[in-house]
């Protein structure tokens, strides 16, 4: 593995407009709004009351381990618990484009998005159709090979390398890791001295298991997949960043939502902080939490050679580490996928500072890109 490098951070990028929107992330979940109910995070204390006069609250999430904040919060009951009398609904959807949708149709408030798709969402809108509230994870992205074909990083020019689909967060993250080594890869064909091939992450495995792909660059839990193939991990892309962290996962609100029901966009903040304090002090029983929400919502339970190395390189926290979002999108506009976009005000970490200081907790901040 090479040595780690320093990424400089760039400064925000104002004033432009949005010439091609990335497409979204993909992760395998159970469908576009699939209903998600779990034994505890459905009840209700009898002296409950509502929050903001509300009926529910919507929340949307993959079925991935990224998203394990959703996972756990839902599985063990923290936002039905900060909720009270406000039901806490919740839809699992298999990609970033489905999710929006719901965000800007109202039939889902709050979400654990991906830094592409909340960047596209909020571009695509003008600035007007979400906001980020919150971290929630980072790193859970690796490189992994087909040791038979592949024993060194130089060794994967001329080589076929999936990534779950143009311009997703991955598809940028291994498109600008090319051209650092000073290979050309055509961006919307995938062409070039690497041979980039989009694929699923649902169909991934099988592809590679078949000898298709000499390898791919995933999120996890696909990544640990492959390694239970025969893979062999090559790169974490957490040692490309600083510290070795990355946002992989963010806490997204429909701005009206979020002007409207400050209080409930608190609450569910509130638990999501709690849970991620859970995940970080109890993490074997928050992983077979996730793993039995998971099993819930798809119907099928990871197995332990997936679960238990894919937990271990996910990284639970509540800052959505602003400065690294900007550099994806910095990443995706030298890749030629996105014209430099205006991400001024796509953060509003108030609320969340206002829980965190509440907990006696470090506040985050936005990196010049919104309010905090």
């Amino acid at each position: 593995m090479p040595a780690k490098r320093s990424l400089r951070v760039p400064r925000p990028r104002r004033g432009v407009t949005v010439l091609a929107v990335l497409p979204l992330l993909t992760l395998a979940a159970c469908g576009y709004g699939s209903k998600a109910d779990s034994d505890e995070g459905t009840k209700v204390a009898a002296d409950a009351k509502k929050t903001d006069g509300l009926d529910s609250v919507r929340i949307g999430y993959f079925g991935n381990l990224t998203h394990a904040t959703a996972l756990v919060g839902n599985q063990k009951g923290f936002f039905q618990k900060e909720l009270g009398a406000t039901k806490a609904k919740y839809a699992v959807f298999n990609a970033g484009p489905s999710e929006i949708e719901a965000l800007n149709s109202g039939s889902v408030d709050i979400g654990w998005l991906g830094p592409s798709p909340a960047i596209n969402g909020y571009t695509k809108s003008g600035g007007k159709s979400l906001k980020i509230v919150s971290g929630s994870a980072s790193g859970g992205v690796k490189l992994v090979v087909n040791p038979k074909k592949v024993t060194s990083l130089k060794d994967l020019k001329g080589k076929k390398i999936a990534t779950p689909q143009l311009g997703n967060t991955q598809d940028v993250a291994f498109l600008n890791w090319i051209a650092e080594q000073g290979w050309k890869v055509d961006a919307q064909s995938g062409k070039g001295d690497v041979t980039v091939v989009r694929s699923d992450n649902k169909v991934t495995p099988d592809a590679f298991k078949a000898g298709s792909l000499d390898g791919a660059w995933v999120p996890e839990p696909t990544a640990s997949k492959l390694v239970a193939e025969g893979g062999k991990v090559l790169l974490d892309e957490s040692t490309l960043w600083p510290d070795e962290k990355f946002v992989i996962t963010n806490v997204v609100v429909r701005a009206e939502f979020l002007k409207e029901h400050p209080k409930a966009v608190e609450a569910v903040l509130r638990a999501s902080v709690e849970t991620n304090k859970w995940i970080n002090a109890n993490p074997d029983a928050a992983k077979a939490a996730a793993n039995k929400q998971l099993e819930k919502d798809s119907g099928k339970a990871l197995p332990a050679d997936v679960l238990d190395p894919a937990w271990k390189s996910i990284r639970i926290l509540d800052d959505p580490l602003a400065a690294t979002l900007n550099s994806e999108a910095d990443h995706a506009v030298k890749a030629g996928l996105l014209e430099k976009p205006d991400l001024d005000g796509i953060y509003d970490l108030t609320l969340l500072n206002k829980v965190l200081k509440a907990e006696g907790g470090d506040t985050v901040d936005a990196a010049g890109l919104g309010t905090q």
